[in-house]
């Protein structure tokens, strides 16, 4: 008895393809029927896109070696660890310095500012004064005419006293105290040729007081030429000598019973011309000049 041998069915048509001999309307229902049939599911493989793609494997002989990120940023290398603190720590010491800098300058700007205002209320309310200076009365010896002939051959030694008067009466509140140290000259001729010079006594004066002091001044080799002493002899005959008699005081200006200030310098220029040069003249003050120099450099 023989087999009965069926044929093999045809393979089923794609999905995305239809027969040509199949017309449109049974192509759509096809297509309709495939994508109803079989939906995507969460296995089904997705296209291959750019960004998922793997990176290329190094080449041959590369070596990748990955360190965790707060290691990097971190901690250093043990050969560089050292500079690395020396690096880390010098902005914190800027800071500091820089810090200190500014409190040093406003300390010393607030400093200032202090004692500028109480400076200056100390003068509102003092009104502090320069004292005033004349020459009341002046006895001279050893330039007499004989003297005065031989004055360009030999050296004269004059001696000369003179009475000096300190006028504190502008200060009504302030007292002014004479510190010792203090320096009287007389010359002639401008301050070109110095006759005498003796020591300011040291003494304090009130507020509105007359002080009338004695100044002894005395002179050593003392030369004039020939032309100061024909002048001299012209102006003695005349009966106006001119002399210039030059005070440097030390002084402290005293507010009140406590408060005074620093030692300052005066210094006085006083013009006075005598009717002779022997023995006691009458002296007539042409004026004086007071400078005050309260700092060590400013004259």
């Amino acid at each position: 008895m023989a087999d009965r041998v069926h044929p093999a069915p045809p393979p089923p048509p794609p999905l995305s393809s239809s027969p040509p001999h199949q017309p449109d309307s049974q192509r759509a229902a096809t297509t309709a029927a495939a994508g109803a049939v079989t939906p995507p599911t969460d296995t089904t493989p997705l296209q291959q896109h750019p960004s998922f793609a793997r990176p290329a494997a190094p080449p041959p002989g590369t070596y990748i070696v990955q360190v965790p990120k707060d290691q990097v940023l971190r901690i250093p290398p043990p050969d560089r660890a050292r500079r690395y603190k020396k690096l880390s720590t010098r902005p914190a010491r800027r800071r500091a310095l820089r810090r200190a800098c500014c409190c040093a300058c406003a300390a010393v700007l607030l400093i200032l500012a202090l004692a500028a205002a109480f400076a200056g209320a100390v003068y509102l309310v003092y009104r502090p004064r320069a004292p005033a200076f004349t020459v009341a009365s002046l006895s001279i010896h050893g330039l007499n005419a004989t003297s005065l002939a031989l004055s360009s051959s030999s050296s004269l030694a004059p001696r000369l006293d003179a009475v000096v008067r300190a006028d504190n009466v502008r200060n009504a509140k302030v007292g002014i105290e004479y510190r010792g140290g203090g320096e009287v000259a007389v010359s002639y001729d401008s301050g070109s040729a110095r006759l005498a010079a003796g020591p300011w006594p040291a003494f304090r004066q009130p507020p509105r007081n007359v002080t009338a002091l004695a100044v002894s001044m005395t002179g050593n080799g003392v030369r004039l030429t020939e032309e100061q002493a024909a002048r001299i002899a012209r102006e003695q005959a005349a009966g106006a000598v001119p002399l210039q008699v030059e005070a440097t005081v030390h002084v402290r200006l005293r507010f009140g019973g406590v408060l005074r200030t620093w030692t300052v310098d005066v210094r006085a220029r006083c013009d006075v011309a005598v009717d002779r040069l022997d023995g006691d003249a009458v002296a007539v003050n042409r004026g004086c000049k007071v400078k005050v120099r309260p700092l060590w450099w400013w004259w």
